[in-house]
């Protein structure tokens, strides 16, 4: 059966760890605070880009 690199070694009683080993000390932030970033960043561009645009409507 084929299984990814990083669950060749495991043994039946330590599956809960699922991260390559040089892997296991970075700490990882949730993937919704990225998105929120990302969707700030764009925002951000697009109102700096569009400036003369968005306010000529006003």
């Amino acid at each position: 059966m084929w299984r990814p690199f990083f669950l060749k070694n495991m043994t039946e009683e330590n599956k809960e760890e699922l991260r390559p080993t040089k892997m296991r000390g970075v700490a990882f932030p949730k993937a919704k605070y990225g998105v929120i970033l990302a969707v700030i960043i764009i925002i951000v561009v697009n109102l700096i880009y569009y400036k003369e645009t968005i306010f000529s409507f006003f």
